[in-house]
């Protein structure tokens, strides 16, 4: 039996599919960003990257907790 992804990972197949590129590749450019602030990311993948607001919400949440250690 196979288990769903769940909470920001549950986005990551359609992140993948509508925008082309591989989550790692997203999440290597959240930490590149100069940026820190979660909002700050957001808007920044927004304007620059042309994602949803969901979208750059799930990754950037994900992104962040794993690199808190949470």
């Amino acid at each position: 039996m196979t288990t769903s992804a769940k909470g920001p990972a549950s986005y990551f197949p359609s992140i993948e599919k509508k925008y082309g590129r591989p989550v790692p590749e997203w999440k290597d450019l959240i930490r590149s960003s100069t940026l820190r602030k979660h909002m700050e990311l957001v808007s920044w993948l927004k304007a620059e990257h042309g994602l949803g607001h969901g979208h750059a919400n799930a990754l950037v949440a994900h992104t962040l907790a794993e690199d808190s250690g949470k």
